[in-house]
């Protein structure tokens, strides 16, 4: 199950949050992982820092909620911002290493040929092509991957998880 939204009231957002990561993406607490290629996959920032961060984590929520069954306050989520320079991809991965039920993306800074989303493989591969302010939900177990960022500037998304608070 892969599900879509398009919400264009959270694009008033985005300039505040690539500034926020901007300004804070090397802050020397904020823990990196996945380190391939030159580069860490994953920048975990304090959401303190980028308060812009809160009306996107309610919609994600919401639908979030939605998608599961389950009331929001029964959620709890983990995110990371994915910073990506030209010529950078993302590995074929999948989420399912913990007790989340569900994953998403966010799309905040999305130049023309930044990489499209490969969500499964082989015959069963869905190809997204990112925009601004798209929200993608999949599955935790799908395989899935980010294509070669083409474009001349960075590309900047959010990973979100969300799983059942025990």
């Amino acid at each position: 199950m892969i599900s879509r939204y398009t919400e264009n009231k959270l694009i008033k957002y985005n300039a505040g949050i690539l500034s926020g990561f901007l300004r804070h993406k090397n802050d020397a607490d904020n823990k990196l992982s996945h380190h391939f290629a030159g580069r860490y996959e994953n920048i975990y920032i304090d959401q303190d820092k980028i308060p812009e961060l809160a009306p996107v984590f309610d919609v994600v929520s919401r639908h979030a909620s939605e998608i599961l069954g389950l009331g929001s306050n029964k959620l709890q989520s983990g995110y990371w911002f994915n910073y990506m320079l030209t010529g950078q991809r993302t590995l074929p991965h999948s989420h399912d290493e913990d007790n989340e039920l569900l994953s998403c993306i966010y799309y905040v800074s999305v130049p023309d040929q930044s990489g499209q989303l490969f969500l499964g493989e082989g015959n069963n591969q869905e190809i997204i092509i990112p925009e601004e302010s798209l929200i993608v939900f999949f599955p935790t177990d799908l395989i899935h991957s980010v294509g070669e960022n083409k474009s001349a500037q960075p590309r900047l998304s959010i990973a979100i998880n969300i799983g059942e608070i025990i």
